[in-house]
């Protein structure tokens, strides 16, 4: 895979679980509505792709002279479609299951697609695999743990 593309691969991966699984936990906790957790889902796959994406491009156009157009516009894409992609893929449970059992499954799928990438680039980069998955999923458990509790927080209000 080329290295532009692997960029948005990996920047569309990370995001696409990080913050669609902070938006469902929240989402579930906070309303308990599938209709609402699944419409926020499609709407972060939408929405949250193309920002990325713009970031992207606008993260590429200020790094190296040496990057062509034609790259920058690879990482575009690409982090468009990946984002897009990961973060739908996170509907199906919400469709499929309860909210509490789509939020399970939603977690451990997001686990292991983090797992699985990082030990990738660790391997790529001859680091210890083991480092890159426990680091990423600390910060993953952070966004997890934290969306949870204002969740259950927002859900106590009297709106």
């Amino acid at each position: 895979m080329k290295i532009h593309i692997r960029k948005g691969f990996g920047f569309g991966l990370t995001s696409g679980i990080i913050t669609t699984l902070g938006l469902l936990i929240g989402l579930t906790y906070s309303t308990q509505s599938k209709k609402v957790v699944l419409g926020g889902i499609i709407l972060i796959a939408i929405a949250d792709a193309l920002s990325d994406a713009l970031g992207m491009h606008i993260s590429e156009e200020a790094g190296s002279k040496t990057t062509t157009e034609k790259q920058i516009w690879a990482s575009t894409i690409s982090t468009t479609v990946f984002k897009f992609l990961f973060a739908l893929t996170f509907a199906v449970p919400v469709l499929l299951f309860t909210l509490q059992g789509a939020v399970i499954i939603s977690v451990i799928w997001g686990i292991l697609l983090l797992s699985v990438f990082s030990c990738y680039i660790a391997k790529k980069r001859k680091e210890n695999p083991l480092g890159a998955v426990f680091e990423h999923l600390v910060i993953a458990g952070i966004v997890i743990t934290i969306t949870y509790f204002i969740g259950n927080w927002i859900s106590t209000w009297a709106i």
